[in-house]
């Protein structure tokens, strides 16, 4: 099945409107799963016993799933539809859901990364669906805003839900610190890390439920569907198909080290500050999403009017690049950035390179509505095929944190943040020059 780009005229306006209401449920529904690793891999390192290699085995079960399952993903989109496909994609959402309630009666720490890999390929059959469908539903100069727009449900349910993590599940765990489970033996450890792993039967048995709920909501909404591609082709496009396309194929190479650096950021971010002695540390993932949610609304209010999406592009990664540096060279138990920023809330202040790690969070928001765009642009009947090389980009959060992860283990948590600096610099190549290349010769 083949994309009809749409343009948002006075009859197509109620469609795009429409359109964007259940795309934006299905994007916070994207987010609530996705963010929950941040507070779950401190989580299983506690139940599963596990070193910050092992523990970041979450991150790479998780998004290696988008890598295995993308093409796959856009055959089945090209025989059941994009609005069926969000449907199904659900539904394997809820048997991942599923899944981790034996997982957490047996502690079993493969179940666990099966549980979440299944999550994952649910979710990689969503997000080739409503990625391209919001950029093709509305005019192409605004669809780094519509994309804006959804990434801020996407990642508000970034902040809520650590909140809700930790407010429901990390509860006394008092009882379950190093010292507690130090003081006792073997036996009497694994009794309470099996005590810890039951608190996630009820969360999950209830978002299995939920997920269903949606994707009975979807399969009877009014989604409109996307239109065959009529716009001709040359003969050498057709020959190559999408790696004929320089801007598609970087843009891909950018989306991997991107969404390498945003795991990174939004995922480590609750064990680092463990590991620094941060008190509630499982509602630091909220700190990066709430920067993000800022980055968006900056994209939102911006984007095209007074910001191109390649001007956006460039101003996340020069960012993205000084906080990098921030993050590895700052302080680790001075807290006045923290002060100074969210002082004013009446949050908890972290150290400084803790808050540089969160302030990612506004560097990385823009980076992925402005890339999309711009990789699929001049793609005509190749969008949707474009659209799975792109979310296999998103390896890049299986494979970056495990690095990250390595790295702490041999030398220190700290200085292995220098493994976003590379990261960065080729979002800057992309921003600069990548996405205007149309020809490999």
């Amino acid at each position: 099945m083949h994309q009809k780009t749409q343009t948002a005229g006075p009859s197509a306006s109620k469609d795009v409107v429409v359109a964007m209401l259940f795309i934006s449920l299905l994007f916070f529904i994207l987010g609530f799963a996705t963010w929950l690793n941040g507070s779950l891999i401190p989580f299983l390192k506690i139940v599963c016993d596990l070193n910050n290699f092992q523990a970041l085995w979450v991150t790479f079960a998780f998004y290696i799933a988008y890598t295995l399952m993308a093409l796959p993903s856009a055959a089945v989109l090209s025989r059941i539809g994009y609005k069926n496909g969000m449907t199904a994609g659900l539904g394997v959402m809820a048997v991942g859901a599923i899944l981790f309630i034996p997982a957490a009666k047996s502690s079993y720490y493969g179940l666990f990364l099966l549980a979440l890999f299944t999550l994952a390929t649910g979710m990689t059959l969503m997000q080739t669906a409503i990625n391209p469908y919001i950029v093709c539903i509305g005019s192409r100069e605004s669809a780094a805003m519509r994309i804006s727009v959804m990434g801020l449900f996407n990642k508000g349910a970034g902040i809520i839900v650590p909140l809700v993590f930790s407010a429901v599940i990390l509860s006394g765990m008092d009882k379950y610190s190093d010292a507690a489970l130090a003081a006792l033996d073997e036996a009497g450890r694994m009794a309470l890390r099996s005590e810890l792993s039951a608190r996630l039967v009820f969360p999950y048995a209830v978002m299995a439920a939920g997920l269903l709920v949606f994707m009975l909501i979807i399969h009877f909404s009014s989604l409109p569907e996307l239109k065959e591609e009529n716009e001709a082709q040359s003969e050498a496009v057709t020959k190559y198909g999408v790696l004929q396309f320089p801007q598609l194929v970087l843009g891909a190479l950018a989306l991997f080290a991107y969404v390498g650096v945003e795991v990174i950021a939004g995922d480590t971010i609750g064990l680092y500050g463990h590991q620094l002695g941060v008190q509630n540390f499982a509602v630091l993932t909220s700190y990066t999403m709430g920067f993000m949610v800022l980055g968006y609304l900056l994209g939102v209010v911006a984007i095209p009017k007074f910001m191109s999406q390649k001007a956006a592009l460039l101003l996340s990664a020069v960012s993205g690049i000084a906080f990098t540096v921030g993050v590895a060279l700052s302080s680790a138990t001075d807290s006045s950035l923290a002060q100074m920023l969210l002082g004013w809330a009446g949050v908890p202040v972290v150290p400084n390179t803790v808050m540089f790690l969160a302030l990612l969070g506004f560097a990385n928001a823009l980076v992925w509505p402005s890339i999309w765009p711009l990789a699929l642009e001049g793609l005509g009947k190749y969008t949707a095929s474009g659209s799975a090389l792109l979310i296999m980009g998103i390896a890049g959060g299986a494979l970056l944190p495990m690095l990250y992860g390595r790295f702490a283990d041999v030398s220190n948590s700290q200085s292995a943040y220098w493994v976003m600096l590379p990261c960065y610099l080729l979002i800057l190549f992309y921003a600069l020059k990548g996405h205007k290349i149309r020809s490999w010769k």
